[in-house]
């Protein structure tokens, strides 16, 4: 089969372009290389056609789209922070550039499955949280991934078949700490033999999902018989931030106590995932946990 990979040389992209290549496909990667690195490709640039295109250049995207038997969508930004400086950057690519994609697969007819976010939920008060519960995003960064799923149920409704997934604090090989979440940034510090830092008090809990998981939900959305549906991808099992900080120090076999700092605008305090809806429609459940994820990213020498 032939598929585009968006935001193919980026963490997430470059997985799901890996396992594609891997299952002897045929992968086109679209990038611009705003956030993604030709680096994290490199074992398979002779395998892939790899194309320099923004997804807001919906007249590029088409010249390269022929006989096309899916898109998985993970172009995107995403940095909190960030997303607060640059709103309307935000708007354009996360949900403006959704938009092109689903009207790329609508003159196509193939089916998307693309990158939504736990951060269409905001804070709730009811745990887990299921597909349905009210959504509330504390920031510009969440409230483009909810435009982008207004767009993804217009284009359902005209007959697409798309299915956003909504990734709860994914991690593995490949993040880039300057984006990504905290994982990244703690292994950063302990690889210098510096103390984690910690953002806020640390209690705020998070459902941590190793990449493998989530580039295998995105292939069995893909092949699944569901047209529509956002689904959560997660452990569902939650940890705060002061217990993965000890988790990690402990990984790392040095003595060592967090350093806190303010809280930053915009952060979630609570999430936790109810995953059963992604294991009725499409059979998906997480097979690694934490600790097991964090085994197979953590450096071999310290």
């Amino acid at each position: 089969m032939k598929f585009i990979v968006t935001g193919g040389s980026g963490f997430i992209g470059s997985h799901i372009s890996r396992y594609l290549v891997k299952q002897n496909h045929e992968v086109i990667v679209i990038d611009d290389l705003r956030r993604g690195n030709l680096k994290n490709l490199q074992d398979i640039q002779d395998k892939i056609n790899f194309q320099k295109i923004n997804i807001l250049n919906f007249e590029e995207m088409q010249k390269i789209a022929k006989n096309i038997d899916g898109i998985f969508h993970q172009a995107g930004l995403g940095s909190v922070p960030q997303s607060f400086k640059e709103p309307e950057e935000y708007h354009n690519v996360n949900a403006i550039g959704t938009e092109n994609i689903l009207k790329l697969a609508k003159q196509i007819n193939c089916k998307v499955v693309y990158a939504s976010s736990s951060s269409v939920y905001g804070n709730q008060t009811k745990f887990p949280i299921s597909e349905d519960a009210k959504k509330n995003p504390l920031n510009p960064y969440g409230e483009s991934k909810l435009q982008a799923e207004k767009f993804a149920q217009q284009y359902a409704q005209d007959g697409v078949k798309v299915i956003g997934l909504r990734y709860f604090n994914v991690f593995g090989i490949g993040q880039n700490p300057n984006y990504a979440g905290v994982i990244p940034k703690f292994i950063e510090r302990l690889l210098d033999h510096k103390p984690p830092v910690i953002e806020g008090d640390g209690t705020q809990v998070r459902n941590f999902t190793y990449i493998d998981d989530v580039v295998r939900a995105n292939w069995m959305a893909f092949a699944s018989s569901v047209n529509h549906a956002f689904l959560n991808i997660a452990t569902g099992i939650t940890t705060s931030v002061n217990d993965l900080a000890k988790i990690m120090i402990t990984l790392s076999g040095q003595k060592l106590e967090p350093e806190y700092v303010d809280s930053r605008p915009g952060d979630i305090k609570k999430s936790q995932a109810d995953t059963s809806l992604a294991k009725k429609l499409i059979g998906w459940e997480p097979e690694f946990s934490l600790e097991e994820g964090l085994k197979e990213i953590f450096p071999k020498n310290w």
